[in-house]
């Protein structure tokens, strides 16, 4: 609002002191020029009628000449002002317009109307920092799930792409730089419902900068950042920033995962993708025999390199420019990727694996097809930069495709709307591949090829009132209970509970047997119609008292008639 102030009274200035000075000799004028009474007596026209006088002139659509007719000398006198005025007038009229145009202007008054409407906010809201791939898929993902988001975007063009994105829910968002204050203020940053700051511009610093201001302002709100450097990463960790994401550190995590637990693997990218259109796909087995080529030794080939010389595979890379990104121990071959000779020094004919990793989607496919025209049985690992290139990276059919921003967002979207996920999977790390392979099983006979739905569902009175009043008399609820099917109680819902946490403890795959408490929190996987009448089971005490005993308990007026009736 105060900018909205000061560009008028900016631009105003000069046009209000025109008309202020015209009106003021305008009427000063009039007061002195002697005029005449009825009687022809010498009159002074006071500053009163004076002033009323020339308010109504100066809407120049008629008057009449008061209290007494005017001389002469007062009317060319008027008929001065009157143009002058309506000068001024046009002036300041011009001005007006102008004003009104100004992109600067509009500017203001539209983030002064978005800041009034996020301090309006009556539901919870996360706050994202940056609308470029990974934003606008992670805005998607999170409004596909019925939460609100505010988005903070430097970029004016990116921003506006927001109003055509054909968003489930309308986003507010605010043009700006995210690392000054007053922006992360007007985004909501210290609203009582503001529940996490999402940093994922595509500048370290600016994401370090977010965090630390978040932290700072809002010390108790969820913080979770994009970085790419470990030195960034140890600096945002430094002032407790709760997430840290490096998308290479993460796929190099999951290609580890894909070597030693394939089922898990496999399990975890099915969970985590927000595209219902993804059916499940079999396990991949990277291949360890022979050796791997690496094309590209920055951010992302260094982290897949270290994660496979320590899974004790022989590793030879590729890199064109080894004098800025640096080379490892063991040497490189410099060159590009790209070339056949290139590919063949690296005894690409021998190789078990491909990783195509450059930040160059053309040249990362380019390797792809001269690699696999010298060698067919490659496993193959494509790094995909920009989404604009999906349908040309599915078309390449590669093993394994690393997209950054996919990656940051599908992770971020889970830490916010299903967290118990994230502590699903990371528990899960310790099982081994049949164990995954049992659950895949279990998911798939329970939905099909097709994404599974997952929710969260605490035992408390606003989620669960049922199972609460009965735990408050003193009675028992099992999960058998709950998973039971209220229309037919000897089935079982299509619905398996991954994990319960019990005052901080985490139960994978808890039996049937197991108790459930107040304050519980379960995690669960359901197909079609599950979780509606999982929550019949959780909210109705007579469908709850039916699904635990089998008795069906009647209330109301004409029930308790009938049975009296009946005794």
């Amino acid at each position: 609002m105060d900018n909205i102030v000061f560009l008028i009274f900016r631009r105003m200035r000069r046009p209000l002191m025109t008309l202020l000075v015209v009106y003021s000799i305008a009427i000063l004028v009039l007061t002195l020029i002697p005029g005449q009474d009825a009687n022809g007596n010498v009159h002074y026209m006071d500053f009163f009628h004076a002033i009323y006088f020339v308010s109504f002139m100066a809407t120049t659509i008629g008057f009449g000449e008061i209290p007494f007719e005017f001389t002469d000398a007062q009317r060319i006198w008027v008929i001065f002002s009157m143009y002058t005025g309506v000068i001024s007038w046009l002036y300041a009229i011009g001005t007006i317009l102008t004003l009104v145009q100004d992109k600067t202007f509009q500017h203001a008054l539209s983030e002064n109307k978005l800041a009034k409407k996020i301090r309006s906010m009556r539901e919870p809201f996360y706050l994202v920092c940056g609308y470029g791939e990974t934003g606008s898929a992670l805005v998607r993902g999170l409004t596909d799930a019925g939460q609100h988001v505010v988005v903070i975007e430097i970029d004016e063009n990116r921003r506006n792409m927001i109003r055509i994105d054909n968003l489930r829910d309308f986003v507010p968002s605010l043009h700006g730089d995210a690392q000054k204050t007053l922006h992360l203020q007007e985004a909501g940053l210290q609203h009582s419902l503001c529940k996490a700051v999402v940093a994922v511009t595509n500048v370290n610093e600016a994401n370090l900068k977010i965090a630390l201001t978040s932290k700072l302002l809002h010390p108790h709100i969820k913080v979770i950042c994009r970085a790419d450097s470990h030195d960034v990463e140890n600096n945002m960790a430094s002032f407790g920033t709760d997430h840290i994401i490096d998308p290479y550190d993460t796929f190099a995590t999951s290609l580890a995962t894909a070597f030693q637990v394939p089922c898990l693997y496999l399990l975890q990218s099915w969970l985590f993708s927000a595209n219902d259109e993804i059916e499940l796909d079999e396990p991949v087995y990277p291949p360890k025999q022979k050796h791997w080529v690496i094309c590209g030794y920055g951010r992302f080939g260094k982290a897949l390199y270290e994660r496979l010389i320590k899974e004790g595979i022989e590793v030879v890379v590729i890199e064109a420019d080894p004098s800025s990104t640096g080379e490892p121990v063991e040497g490189i071959v410099m060159g590009r990727g790209t070339e056949a000779n290139t590919l063949s020094e690296a005894n690409i004919e021998q190789a078990c694996g491909l990783i195509a990793g450059t930040d160059n989607d053309a040249n990362n496919l380019s390797m792809v097809v001269t690699a696999r025209e010298m060698n067919p049985n490659l496993f193959i690992i494509v790094r995909q930069n920009h989404s604009d290139n999906s349908a040309i990276i599915e078309a390449v059919k590669a093993d394994m495709v690393m997209h950054p921003s996919k990656i940051i967002a599908d992770k971020i979207r889970v830490l916010l709307s299903t967290p118990l996920l994230y502590q699903f999977v990371s528990l899960a790390y310790y099982q081994d591949n049949n164990w995954a392979c049992e659950l895949v099983s279990r998911i798939t006979a329970l939905v099909g090829h097709q994404v599974p739905n997952l929710t969260e569902i605490t035992i408390d009175k606003n989620e669960a009132q049922a199972v609460v009043d009965v735990l408050e008399h003193g009675e028992t609820v099992k999960l058998a209970d709950l998973q039971r099917d209220p229309w037919k109680r000897r089935d079982c819902l299509k619905c398996i509970v991954l994990m319960i946490e019990c005052h901080n403890d985490l139960l994978l795959l808890p039996g049937s047997e197991t108790k459930i408490n107040v304050g519980d929190r379960l995690l669960v996987c359901a197909g079609e119609r599950g979780f509606t009448r999982l929550r019949w089971n959780l909210q109705h005490d007579n469908i709850l008292s039916y699904v635990r005993t089998g008795t069906v308990v009647k209330h109301g007026w004409l029930w308790e008639k009938l049975s009296r009736k009946s005794k």
